[in-house]
Formats: structure tokens, sequence, C-alpha cells
């Protein structure tokens, strides 16, 4: 079900919008200030906004309070949330008011009072964009280009921040013999895992997104990443019982034929999840990231845990298996002072929508 949040201070008229989108099937919930919004849109992650441009800032705390304007701000300057389309709803008709709107990156524009096919027709409109252009088609998350956004908005920040680089294993083997529709199902129950332990246990602004085919991302903070891992890969494990046969599930392989068509026995597919944060290096790029959070996946792949950080201080007090990233020069993209092995095709499926011309080079040389 499609979830609108309306941001309208005029309870009578937030009622007549509620009651309009509710006949359209659609789970509207309603806030009546701007500081609330922007809490819930973080949150709870709904497909469309409606928002009172002209909200007012009387009678609530003025000094935590927001108006329809800042709500904007706020919303489009975070990578959770920039991507959500925004309708604005005014009693102002005037062009100037509709600028100035159309300015802050609205997706719409309705003028008060509002006429309920119209806004229909707008909200229809917009989720269909939105799911056109921004989010992946299978799983309803955010893919390519806000990925990208999400992580430079933390290579942005001076705060501490942790990366989760999640990939299955053995898939190919499981989508042959299964066959894509269960490969599809494989699929959505990693990002509906992610999204589920990244509500019930990360922090509200916490970001899930799904870089293609069976990797996901999850940007998050070092004190949450060791509590996700476990939750995540545990609930993954539980939930993925369901898609085997019982026999390939009681005998713990899938029965197949290798690259050259001769029988074999392949193992169950296993989530394993690669851990990059900034406590001991700071990277500078995307792509430094990228090259770190490939390794770590590296490694996980290569451990008992299926779980491996990228050494630092804060993460030897715990007992999950961590591999130390094995360090080597990089010719190209870094600086001398940061070094570290670069490792097979895991890179390109972080980096296979970002055009950099730093990563065709790396391609030559590894192909």
């Amino acid at each position: 079900m499609v979830n609108i949040l309306v941001v309208e201070d005029d309870q009578s008229v937030a009622r007549a919008l509620r009651a309009t989108l509710e006949t359209e099937g659609y789970r509207v919930t309603t806030v009546l200030n701007g500081k609330d919004a922007v809490q819930f849109a973080l949150r709870e992650m709904p497909q469309l906004i409606i928002l009172d441009i002209q909200l007012s800032r009387v009678g609530v705390d003025e000094t935590s309070s927001l108006d329809g304007y800042q709500v904007m701000s706020r919303l489009r300057n975070h990578p959770k949330s920039m991507h959500i389309p925004v309708i604005a709803l005014s009693s102002l008709d005037d062009p100037a008011a509709k600028i100035r709107a159309y300015d802050e990156d609205v997706d719409g524009y309705i003028t008060k009072p509002f006429d309920a096919h119209e806004l229909l027709a707008r909200v229809r409109r917009q989720l269909r964009r939105v799911e056109q252009s921004c989010l992946s088609p299978l799983t309803g998350l955010p893919g390519g280009l806000q990925v990208v956004r999400a992580i430079n908005y933390k290579l942005g920040s001076t705060d501490p921040w942790s990366i989760l680089y999640l990939d299955l294993d053995n898939f190919k083997a499981f989508n042959d013999v299964y066959g894509f529709l269960t490969g599809n199902e494989m699929i959505l129950l990693v990002g509906r895992t992610c999204q589920s332990v990244v509500y019930e246990h990360g922090n509200g602004d916490d970001f899930v997104g799904h870089v293609g085919g069976d990797d996901f991302v999850v940007v998050t903070t070092p004190g949450r990443a060791s509590l996700l891992c476990q939750h995540i890969s545990g609930r993954y494990k539980e939930g993925s019982a369901a898609l085997y046969r019982s026999d390939d599930l009681r005998r713990g392989s899938i029965s197949g034929v290798d690259r050259k068509g001769r029988p074999y026995q392949f193992p169950l597919v296993s989530l394993s999840i690669g851990v990059v944060n900034n406590q001991v290096r700071r990277p500078h790029s995307i792509q430094e990231v990228s090259y770190l959070a490939a390794e770590a996946k590296r490694n996980a792949k290569q451990s008992n845990s299926n779980i491996s950080y990228i050494s630092s201080p804060r993460d030897k007090g715990h007992s999950i298996e961590r591999t130390p990233a094995t360090s080597t020069p990089s010719s190209f993209l870094y600086p001398p002072s940061f070094s570290f092995t670069v490792n097979g095709r895991a890179l390109q499926d972080l980096l296979y929508f970002t055009g950099d011309d730093g990563f065709a080079e790396y391609e030559q040389q590894v192909y």
C-alpha cells in the first residue's frame, strides 16, 4: 500500500485531504508542523508528501519548528528523502508564489481550495515518475544515483559513519536451478530484511539502497553497524529457508551443473556483509569508499561469519570476526597516504553507474 504524508496545520483541510486520498486506497498520515514532518519522512519513508508550503509556525516552539520552505530544504538536502515527490499546497495563486515553490524543488503545486480530481491525478503521476526514475523496479529501494548521493552526503560530513555492503554468495547457481522468479524472491528478501532491521535497530536517518542485482548498501553509524549486521544475517538465514526445496535444505546444498555441464553440489546461498567506516582513515571520495567496501566484502566471503570489517580501534572489542584489509599502494585515483588492495570485479557492482574515468583505467589494468 502506498503511504502518503500530509503536512497541513489547518485540521479541516487535513481531514479533507485524508478523506480524498483514502478513497483511492492510499494510507495517509497527517502531521501539523514541519519538525514532525521531517522526522516522519526520514523514519517512515513515505512514497509521497503533500506539504502546505505556507506552513505556519504560530502556536509551536519557534526555536525548533520549520516553515514549509524549510521543510522542503531539509527533505531535498538529505539523501534518504531527496527523491520523495512533494506536492505543494497553497492558498496563493499568483505566479511569484508558484515560482518560489518550484525554485525550492517541489514537484507539483495545487491551490486551496483544491480540486479532488486534480489532486489525485497529480498524485498518480508523481508516484509513477519516481518509480520509473529513482527506485529499483524490483525492491522499490533507492538505487543508482541515490546510493552515490547517500555516500557523498556522509563524505561531506564530519560525523562518524559506517557503510554495510551486502552481497549474496552462490546466487547464480540458485538462480539457475530455481529460476529467476524465485531468485527475485531471494533478492526481495534481502531488501525487506535490511529495511525492517534498520527500522527496528538503526538510526532514524539510516539509508538502505539497492545497488543492483543482489548487492545492497546500508549507511549507518559505527555504533549501530555490528547490531545491524547480526540481525540482518540472522533474519536472512531464517527467511531464506522457505525458498529451498526440502531435499536441498536437508542436504545443505543445491544440485546443479558447473560451467562445463558437469553435476555439482553448490552451497546454499549465504549473505556476506563487508563494513567500512571512517574511524581510522577518512576517505575523501566515493571511489575510495567503494574500494574499501569491495575489499571488506571479499574478506567477508572468506570468513566463517560472513561478516568482515575494515580494521579500526572501535572494532576490537566485538566478538564478530574481523578481517583487516590488506594494504598495497594504488597507482591512481588516491593520494600516497591512502593505500589498500583492489580485487576483482566486486567494485564494479557499486561503481558501474558513476561513469568515472578513473574506474575505466582500473578496468583496463585488471582485465
